[in-house]
């Protein structure tokens, strides 16, 4: 009996044989249809992922390409600006030399101008108080004279030859000085 009731009572770690069986053909038949079916659809997305993922790192490595050949470009135009720049405030700086210069020779000609019409107008100035005061001085010395001789020296004609005899006299006076 207790062979019997050994037999029954079967060893959890032992599989029944027909389940085994069943189980071995049931996975072969869905191996089979996974090798057949499912293998070949895996196989072809992750082929087209592939394609894709290398599709895109090229895609990026061009793209990466074109970004920098475009900051290449981004640089040198951006070297030839701050160039251009450069000879510009360059060419203002001689230009605003040159103009600098220009103005101040410019007012340099017009203050000699100025001086020059300054002492002009000065010595139209002193000739004009020396021709006042000569005819006044001769006045003077006419009536001074007419005192001095007791008559009257009032003819023109030598009123004007004793003024210019005294101017003459005064004039050579002021000669022998300033020698």
């Amino acid at each position: 009996m207790l062979y019997v009731a050994a037999e029954q009572q079967q060893n959890p770690l032992v599989p029944n044989l027909t389940e085994l069986i069943v189980g071995a053909i049931t996975f072969g038949i869905i191996f089979v249809l996974l090798w057949k079916l499912l293998l070949p659809r895996l196989n072809q997305t992750l082929a087209e992922r592939t394609d894709r993922i290398q599709g895109g790192l090229q895609r990026a490595e061009e793209t990466q390409a074109e970004a920098d050949r475009t900051l290449a470009e981004y640089r040198e135009k951006l070297a030839e600006a701050r160039h251009e720049a450069s000879r510009l405030r360059e060419e203002a700086r001689e230009q605003g030399a040159q103009i600098i210069a220009e103005m101040r020779e410019q007012a340099n000609a017009e203050g000699r101008r100025l001086i020059d019409a300054a002492h002009a107008q000065i010595e139209a100035d002193r000739q004009q108080a020396l021709r006042s005061l000569q005819t006044e001085v001769g006045t003077l010395a006419v009536d001074l004279a007419g005192r001095v001789v007791g008559e009257s020296l009032t003819d023109e004609a030598r009123q004007r030859r004793i003024v210019e005899r005294f101017l003459d006299d005064l004039e050579h006076q002021r000669e022998g000085v300033t020698r």
